[in-house]
């Protein structure tokens, strides 16, 4: 007699090896100096890559799953949202579709990646589903994803698969977690990093300190770029920011995670205290010239 449970547990594993076979094709190793990674074919000729797992100099190649080594070379890359976009040489491989679907908590993920252009599979469980949130480094990240998962340094990069088979990001290695990179902010960020190369960030051309208060804090101007868009506008060192667009300052940090793409180009109104007397400025936010 034949028993239910191994029944159960073998039709599920065929059918998890069956959503992995479908995938593996895609996915490759990225080697670059002194630094091994995983990657997947998001376009013919471009792969999407985690960027802090990507050496900052040298020769870049990426191994397929079929053995053979190609060359590539860094289309773009931006730091705050760990994406990076590389270009080879092979448009014969089928790209990998991104889905914006995110994940239900306690759902089971797979994270497929590679190992010297070998594939590799780790099964593992959503541990944590959030809101759209902001990376340290001030990007915009779609949904707050977390896997209880062991990912490799040499598998940062792979592709996160939900249970459906869905490729729902891209896997990364945070401070003491595994996070997921949702589809919707690969699609964003490597669309731009495909066509311009690079993120563009808002620029105001001041140093900021914070300085607490009577009512809350405020952020004093240390320096300012004679050639940037705040001494344009008339901003001096020792004004102190207290308000932007009618709503009170909540800190440097806020402010200057505000300067995302969008932001550049755009007239803000700036609330400053200049000797104890209150005073509006217009800004036009310009763009950071090392985006």
């Amino acid at each position: 007699m034949t028993d239910p449970t191994a029944a159960v547990l073998s039709s599920f594993s065929s059918a998890l090896a069956d959503v992995v076979a479908r995938t593996r094709h895609t996915i490759v190793s990225v080697h670059s100096h002194r630094s091994q990674a995983s990657g997947f074919v998001w376009k013919p000729g471009l792969i999407v890559t985690a960027d802090e797992a990507l050496a900052e100099e040298g020769e870049v190649s990426v191994k397929l799953a079929d053995g053979t080594a190609r060359p590539a070379s860094i289309a773009g890359r931006d730091h705050t949202t760990d994406i990076a976009l590389l270009r080879f040489d092979a448009r014969d491989i089928a790209p990998a579709v991104l889905s914006s679907v995110v994940p239900d908590l306690g759902s089971l993920s797979v994270v497929v990646a590679a190992e010297h252009g070998v594939a590799t599979a780790a099964l593992g469980a959503v541990s944590l589903v959030g809101s759209r949130w902001r990376s340290l480094r001030g990007g915009e990240i779609d949904a707050r994803i977390e896997l209880d998962v062991r990912l490799r340094p040499s598998h940062e990069g792979g592709l996160v698969l939900n249970a459906s088979g869905e490729a729902i990001g891209m896997a990364v290695r945070g401070v003491r977690r595994v996070l997921v990179i949702p589809g919707a902010t690969i699609g964003r960020i490597a669309g731009r990093l495909e066509i311009h190369g690079r993120i563009a960030r808002g620029y105001l051309g001041v140093g900021l300190q914070p300085v607490k208060l009577d009512d809350g804090i405020g952020a004093m101007v240390m320096s300012v770029d004679r050639s940037g868009p705040s001494a344009a506008a008339g901003i001096r060192q020792g004004d102190v920011i207290v308000g932007w667009n009618d709503e009170k300052l909540s800190g440097v940090r806020s402010l200057i995670r505000s300067l995302g793409p969008d932001s550049v180009g755009s007239v803000v109104d700036v609330a400053i205290l200049r000797g104890g007397e209150p005073v509006r400025i217009k800004l036009t936010i310009g763009e950071r010239a090392d985006a």
